[in-house]
């Protein structure tokens, strides 16, 4: 078998990244690993991501994977320097999609939805430092929006609700445009649009990194072609609950598997 595009998440919000890289690139094996029994990495302090992202990075290279994606922008903000350090194989990071908000915006204001791990990070400060060009950009840390997620609350009344508090600081600094920084919050865009408003645009940076991963194959020679790629989902925590959120966002798989890590 080809070897795998590794695909890496606290949870399974990575799946939306992973949804992306197999519509660009249909014909890769993708393997993707939920660190489910730590989710979420935003309410953990950076060494303990760091030391679990490097722990799971090490594992997916040892199963042959020809390339990393970290599809979680805590796991980037605290651990990709190290990441790229220590394993030999290419490694494609998250970033908030910051630099197109800023170009998108009309009126100066963008604001950024994302785990307070992303929001504290000195990449996401770099980002700001380097990218921002005057515009101002609103941090909405969003406690607990990814547990939902998780335990699949993907809309309804309850979903709404609690939007519109996660919503609030973004509609009194009158943003117009919004970065989803966290790829658990893509799976509620729609819960999301509705407490900002339609005028207000939603950005991710899902098909930037599945761009990001046809390049590095390319380059590398190592781009798989023809046939349909198989998918294999590991999580450390309870396969059972895994796999019932699982069917939801991505549809019929095999069973989640078991990963001791």
């Amino acid at each position: 078998m080809t070897a795998p595009v590794g695909v890496f998440d606290s949870g399974v919000g990575g799946l939306s990244v992973a949804r992306e890289i197999r519509r660009a690139l249909p014909a890769e094996h993708l393997l993707y690993v939920a660190d489910t029994a730590y989710v979420p990495y935003g309410d953990r302090g950076d060494q303990e991501v760091r030391a679990r992202t490097l722990a799971i990075g090490e594992w997916i290279q040892a199963q042959g994977a020809k390339v990393l994606v970290v599809a979680c922008n805590t796991a980037s903000g605290a651990a990709l320097e190290a990441l790229r350090e220590t394993l030999t194989i290419p490694v494609i990071g998250l970033e908030p999609a910051l630099k197109p908000a800023v170009r998108q915006t009309r009126n100066g204001r963008v604001g950024v939805m994302a785990t307070s791990g992303t929001l504290r990070s000195a990449r996401f400060q770099r980002l700001v430092d380097n990218y921002a060009d005057g515009v101002q950009v609103v941090r909405d840390p969003c406690p607990g929006l990814a547990d939902l997620v998780e335990d699949g609350l993907l809309a309804g009344p309850e979903l709404a609700r609690r939007m519109e508090a996660y919503a609030a600081p973004l509609r009194e600094a009158g943003v117009d445009t919004v970065v989803l920084g966290c790829t658990h919050y893509v799976f509620v865009r729609d819960a999301i649009r509705d407490a900002l408003g339609p005028e207000v645009q939603l950005l991710d940076s899902g098909e930037a990194i599945a761009r990001r991963t046809r390049q590095i194959l390319e380059e590398c020679g190592a781009l798989a072609e023809g046939g349909l790629g198989t998918m294999r989902i590991l999580t450390t925590g309870d396969p059972a609950e895994v796999t019932t959120i699982v069917h939801r966002l991505w549809g019929a798989v095999q069973d989640v598997e078991r990963l001791e890590v």
